[in-house]
């Protein structure tokens, strides 16, 4: 039967829900017997589930304990949902844990909701029930089309376009250290109520999210300085490669809030290899074609910040007058550039601040405007006007996105 509705899916063109709960592979050894042999292992349907996520939306909620193909159906998805408590989800259960490794688990401990939708995101969305799980699928199948050859799914606009909210003027602290609340900055932007985020728990540096702009459903994508800065972390850039892969199969703009300091830095950065899977993020970005859109709020430095949009199309972006970038911070710049003079000093520190100061009288935004390396520089307070007016040019393009990419969407 499981296969037979993933075919009936991808031949009808209808998103597909899958509902998990068991391990839905090969099942037990003692299958062994009543066959009176063994078997080369294949997974069903893999042809079509394959095909399914770069044609229909793909929903799955793990609804029980979940192992082996089971939790691959779960993962082979664009949108995955577990309960706390009632779900678990593995590679392979308890009992087999502890016959090869002599260590006795329990099933919360091995694949419970919170190890599942923390580190690397195995699962998008932890809730509390099984109803929230349904609920959060209604909702993610709401901003999605169809298919990939219809137009995202349009309601009639109830928030005006020309909204200007006051508390934008000052969301960003003077302070560049001091991070905000992007999460709040994207509800006074947004159509009032609409953000609907997943992997909130995971690659926590970076938001992702779906969203409304006069009623049309758009990706979104911003940094969050309450982690690392907003730095790209492995973990935020392989969340954002999924993220972009999806948006641009489904057709969907993308809005890209950008506070964006660079990759992550550090030992454990280094060997989380940061840059391999930042390297994946950047060709995502440059694989889209989708429209984009690009609010430079802050920070945008080195290789990551670069990756904000692709340069090779049309950059459309505005910068707030907060606008901050460059190769490489300042702060840390001018340690790696004046080292030798600065240890030499008799006032290190005072050496340090005097050459940040000098500096920084030359990193005004308007500077880099008027030599037109920023196109824009914008009242913070008529960022949803705009975006409200690009969204519509955006959805009059779709049309011409539709169909299949040359490349596959990957789970």
């Amino acid at each position: 039967k499981a296969p037979y509705a993933e075919r009936m899916a991808l031949d009808l063109r209808l998103p597909m829900i899958r509902l998990v709960d068991g391990t839905g592979g090969g099942g037990s050894v003692k299958f062994l017997e009543k066959m009176d042999r063994t078997y080369v292992p294949a997974n069903p349907a893999m042809e079509i589930m394959d095909e399914l996520l770069s044609t229909v939306p793909v929903m799955s909620a793990a609804l029980g304990s979940v192992a082996g193909l089971g939790a691959a159906r779960v993962v082979f998805s664009h949108f995955s949902v577990m309960p706390q408590k009632t779900a678990q989800l593995f590679v392979a259960g308890p009992p087999v844990v502890e016959a090869a490794f002599g260590r006795k688990v329990d099933k919360e401990e091995l694949g419970g909701s919170e190890i599942h939708t923390s580190g690397f995101g195995t699962v998008d969305n932890e809730v509390g029930s099984e109803e929230e799980a349904f609920e959060q699928i209604r909702r993610f199948l709401s901003y999605m089309p169809n298919s990939v050859y219809e137009v995202p799914q349009v309601k009639d606009a109830t928030d005006p376009p020309d909204r200007r909210e006051e508390e934008l003027i000052g969301i960003i602290p003077k302070n560049k250290r001091l991070p905000y609340s992007v999460r709040r900055l994207l509800a006074l932007v947004l159509d009032e109520g609409s953000f609907f985020e997943m992997g909130a728990k995971h690659g926590r540096s970076v938001v992702t999210g779906l969203a409304r702009l006069l009623g049309r459903p758009v990706g979104v994508m911003a940094n969050d300085p309450k982690f690392y800065g907003g730095a790209i972390t492995a973990h935020a850039a392989d969340k954002m490669v999924r993220f972009i892969d999806m948006c641009d199969t489904f057709h969907l703009p993308v809005v890209h809030f950008v506070d964006n300091p660079g990759f992550m830095i550090g030992v454990e950065a280094e060997k989380q290899a940061t840059i391999r899977f930042g390297a994946r993020f950047i060709f995502a970005v440059y694989q889209a074609t989708v429209p984009w859109c690009s609010i430079i709020l802050r920070r945008v430095f080195g290789v990551a910040g670069a990756a904000h949009g692709n340069h090779s199309r049309l950059n459309l972006r505005y910068a707030w007058p907060s606008g901050d970038w460059g190769s490489i911070p300042i702060e840390g710049g001018v340690q790696a550039a004046y080292r030798r003079q600065i240890e030499a000093a008799e006032d290190p520190q005072a050496l340090r601040e005097e050459i940040e100061r000098r500096l920084s009288k030359v990193t005004s935004p308007f500077r880099t405007a008027e030599m037109f390396g920023i196109e824009e520089i914008i009242d913070p307070r008529d960022t949803r006007p705009l975006l409200c007016e690009w969204i519509e040019a955006a959805y009059r393009l779709l049309p011409s996105e539709l169909g299949l990419k040359k490349r596959g969407m990957r789970p």
